[in-house]
């Protein structure tokens, strides 16, 4: 048969079996809960090929645990408060990385993924690297920055969509993408850096930096397109066709077609977990607290994919649930 044929037959027949929840506000039918404490990881003899667990971090953020290797995704926990949901908006919110925070929770990662440098994408990244050591892969801003706040060059990988990263039991697919849009059809804190700055002191020394999707293939396992932003250049989707899409939520309309563009560019994935649907200046606790406005946007997103993509199953996250796909 065709590759494609033979991909959605293969992805078809593995979401029967994918074990998934249906947290916060979705609705209709739903596998139970596969939750799972964090404990400590096996040895690496002892790693399991497909042993994948999904954790959401709030915004887009995510941890993944592959036997005993953990990748981060936009890894962004110390949540401060700059006025976004509250207001005023303070762009000149100083940087406070909360170890408080973080530290229990990133006990080890071999691989940050980076998909835009915005702060609540990006200011714990070097924390974080410094802490485990993990290789941050990025855009050549995120580069740039990693080397302002004094990470090794040698800790830093510069991609900028089209690579294909292998890890050995699992591989991460570098995909182009674009950075969602205000009501005045403008992107907040737009730039990138071509050197490095001084070291970042505010949210507004953070830009958007260009922006990236990630597709992680698990030898055994699920395939997963992350998104960092509620924008899509869809042709650079093509022959992904991936299991499970963490798809950003829209806080504006200016950006057409943005989900039918995104699902069909994807094949329409067996399931699609709405993220950044949060108030990510909140503490991380259950249920997610999510502003009224953004409310009314997730339910009319949920309806939206039902609509466009029927078989797709809607899971809307809680955090720090383990999700098996």
């Amino acid at each position: 048969m065709p590759n494609l044929d033979r991909r959605r037959f293969l992805r078809d027949a593995a979401a029967t079996t994918a074990l998934v929840s249906a947290g916060g506000l979705a609705t209709g039918a739903a596998s139970p809960a596969q939750a799972a404490p964090l404990t400590a990881a096996p040895a690496p003899t002892a790693r399991r090929k497909g042993a994948v667990s999904f954790r959401w971090w709030g915004t887009a953020g995510w941890r993944v645990d592959i036997g005993d290797r953990t990748v981060l995704v936009d890894p962004f926990l110390s949540r401060i408060d700059t006025g976004l949901f509250t207001g005023p908006f303070n762009t000149q919110t100083r940087l406070t990385v909360r170890t408080d925070v973080i530290d229990p929770r990133v006990d080890r990662a071999l691989t940050v993924l980076v998909t835009h440098t915005h702060w609540d994408h990006f200011m714990d990244v070097p924390y974080i690297a410094e802490r485990t050591g993990a290789r941050v892969f990025g855009t050549l801003t995120a580069y740039h920055l990693g080397l302002a706040y004094g990470l090794p060059s040698t800790q830093l990988s510069a991609v900028k969509g089209g690579e294909v990263l292998d890890f050995g039991d699992h591989t991460v697919e570098v995909v182009g993408s674009l950075h969602s849009r205000n009501p005045s059809y403008s992107v907040a804190f737009p730039g990138v850096r071509v050197s490095p700055p001084p070291q970042p002191a505010t949210i507004a020394d953070l830009p958007e930096g260009d922006t990236l999707g990630y597709l992680l293939r698990v030898d055994g396992g699920p395939s997963v397109y992350f998104t960092g932003a509620s924008d899509v250049a869809e042709r650079n989707l093509t022959g992904l066709a991936p299991d499970v899409a963490m798809v950003a939520m829209q806080n504006a309309t200016t950006t057409g077609d943005y989900l039918p563009r995104l699902l069909a560019g994807l094949d329409y994935p067996k399931v699609v977990v709405p993220v950044h649907y949060d108030n990510f200046e909140t503490e991380l606790r259950n249920p997610p607290t999510v502003a009224p406005t953004d409310r009314t946007r997730l339910n009319e997103m949920i309806a939206a994919i039902r609509r466009i993509s029927p078989r797709s199953r809607v899971l809307v996250p809680e955090y720090e649930t383990a999700y098996h796909f």
